[in-house]
């Protein structure tokens, strides 16, 4: 994602691929423009939010007319870097891990998983949704310069000693599936998704702010 030059909040960083995901399906429906109540409506994020994260990149749309969905289209693409292909390795070939490769992002076309590993002798050598598993012990062999990202779904208990490969491998950022909190260098940029927790979170909020 091409926005540390912008300057522009995280929170607006993370919002900026739900708004380019809507913006493809309005220019498949063929529609031309978009209002901000419309975007709001549809990736559940309030107007004035939606109009104060548009403005950290200038006048995209104009009042009473709302947004021109070709322009807006463009832009996020180019934005987002949506013309180069990000690279991705696999680590832990299990259940979920199983489910990113025969995923393996098939509605995000710049984004693909180009190996796989793991240690368990029956799936090494294999290919799971067309990506190749390779054995842990030669994860430094696979591991090309141009993959700049790992997903891990591993035990915890070995996440961190794979993380420490990772990064001598030169990885640029990390999806951790795992509970573990992992150490990293400073440039290396580390994302958490523990599904427990976001579980938790959920029921919590169900029982505690029920929806109106």
């Amino acid at each position: 994602m091409n926005t540390e030059q912008l300057k522009i909040p995280q929170a607006t960083a993370k919002r900026l691929p739900l708004y380019y995901r809507f913006l493809k399906n309005l220019h498949a429906s063929g529609k031309q423009r978009v209002s901000s109540a419309e975007l709001s409506e549809a990736v559940k994020v309030d107007s004035a939010t939606i109009r104060r994260d548009f403005s950290y990149f200038g006048a995209l749309g104009k009042k009473g007319y709302g947004y021109n969905v070709n322009y807006l289209l463009t832009f996020f693409r180019k934005t987002l870097d949506q013309d180069e292909v990000t690279k991705v390795a696999l680590i832990g070939v299990g259940n979920l891990g199983t489910a990113f490769l025969n995923y393996n992002f098939i509605k995000n076309n710049n984004t693909k998983i180009e190996c796989a590993f793991d240690v368990i002798e029956d799936k090494v050598g294999t290919k799971v949704g067309d990506v190749p598993v390779y054995h842990l012990d030669q994860l430094e062999d696979y591991m090309s310069d141009d993959i700049s990202v790992a997903i891990l779904t591993v035990p915890a208990t070995v996440a961190q000693q794979i993380t420490d490969r990772l990064v001598n491998c030169g990885i640029k950022g990390i999806l951790n599936f795992t509970p573990a909190r992992l150490n990293v260098p400073d440039e290396i940029r580390l994302h958490h998704i523990d599904l427990a927790v976001e579980l938790q979170s959920l029921v919590y909020f169900l029982k505690n702010y029920p929806v109106e």
